[in-house]
């Protein structure tokens, strides 16, 4: 890599331990977690000093750590070279473009990562699946799910390094939570035979009681008897009047433990059987309200440009009030839709504007 033999971008986020020094030449130490193969093994990763140095090199060096003045080796680390597809020749369902049929999934799209890939493998296999058969593709929002994330960002921008999938990538990741990926994803999973009946009725069941428990801490008022010496237990100002239970339980002081407190909730609690899964589900909606709301809102309004859909052979060129750029960029990747035009780099808000008036918008 630093003679020039090999010509391709490494993973960003695990660099080897000579690009690190090469890197970070100013700092004086750095940390190795020792992390243990197995309960029945003596074989431990160095995590920390990923390395494709020689392998004499690397015994000196590894040896020279305080503690490993005996180590041995069981294998050398070695070196990864990346080679992918663009894969801006992809359809949101992971077929090219260009075959009819052919599916890519993981390092080919300029991914590194195990659940990148195995996320990838899944939507493939799931469409491929359901192109055979002649049904409806399954193509995962944005704010649906990661993998939605993951997938738009490769195709609609595409990626000059191994790509990797951080929850600081997707805009609507308050509502992308693991507590609600059963609300998001089981219907479709049922849907497309991928989860059982039971377990959707499961589900079902939790998404209702959770609603009709945020409803009754709504409709539920609290005397200032009952309220105040909670409050005041927990630091937190007291009230002078009564005051609806949701209003009390929104406060970030107060949490599930103090709400089971109240006479009414315990009743309430006992008389539905309900379980700790839907008690704290109910209490996510209730302290995240806002932020749930107002991410849902904007999220509805980009869904409404995802319903606009661009003809697969529309011809950029003739917009004369459109920046070259942009042309070239829609010419290249070809949105589907006007939501998909928007994210892509060099499309600014006034070429989307152009286009959805020359659509009849």
């Amino acid at each position: 890599m630093f003679n020039g033999r090999i010509k391709s971008l490494g993973p960003r986020y695990c660099p080897s331990i000579e690009d690190k020094i090469n890197r970070f030449a100013d700092k004086e130490r750095h940390q190795l977690f020792i992390e243990p193969e197995g309960w029945k093994t003596c074989e431990v990763y160095v995590n920390g000093f990923s390395t494709s140095l020689p392998e004499d090199i690397q015994f000196k060096a590894l040896r020279s750590v305080v503690g490993f003045e005996n180590v041995k080796f069981f294998r050398p680390g070695y070196a990864i070279e990346y080679d992918y597809f663009p894969p801006t020749q992809l359809k949101h369902t992971l077929e090219t473009k260009l075959v009819e049929g052919l599916y890519f999934a993981g390092q080919i799209n300029g991914t590194t990562g195990y659940e990148e890939a195995a996320s990838q493998g899944l939507m493939a296999g799931i469409n491929a699946h359901l192109k055979v058969n002649e049904k409806a593709p399954l193509i995962l929002k944005r704010d649906e799910a990661y993998i939605g994330v993951l997938i738009d960002d490769l195709i609609t921008k595409g990626t000059e390094e191994p790509y990797r999938m951080f929850t600081s990538r997707a805009e609507y990741r308050t509502l992308l939570r693991q507590d609600n990926a059963d609300f998001r994803l089981t219907p479709m999973g049922y849907e497309i035979g991928l989860a059982s009946e039971k377990r959707l009725r499961r589900m079902e069941h939790k998404l209702n009681e959770s609603e009709k428990m945020v409803a009754f801490f709504k409709e539920t008022s609290v005397s200032v008897a009952e309220a105040n010496p909670i409050l005041e237990s927990k630091g937190t100002a007291t009230i002078s009047q009564g005051d609806k239970m949701f209003k009390v339980f929104s406060r970030p002081q107060i949490d599930l433990e103090d709400i089971l407190k109240f006479d009414k909730v315990k009743d309430y609690v006992s008389e539905n059987n309900l379980d700790q899964e839907i008690l704290e589900q109910a209490e996510i909606q209730v302290k995240y309200s806002g932020y749930i709301e107002k991410e849902r809102n904007n999220a509805d309004k980009l869904t409404r440009l995802e319903d606009v859909k661009i003809p697969v052979d529309f011809d950029y060129d003739k917009i004369k009030s459109m920046s070259i750029e942009a042309k070239q960029k829609l010419t290249k990747i070809r949105p589907v839709t006007i939501s998909q035009a928007s994210r892509i780099s060099g499309v600014s808000p006034s070429d989307i504007s152009v286009l959805l008036i020359y659509m009849g918008r």
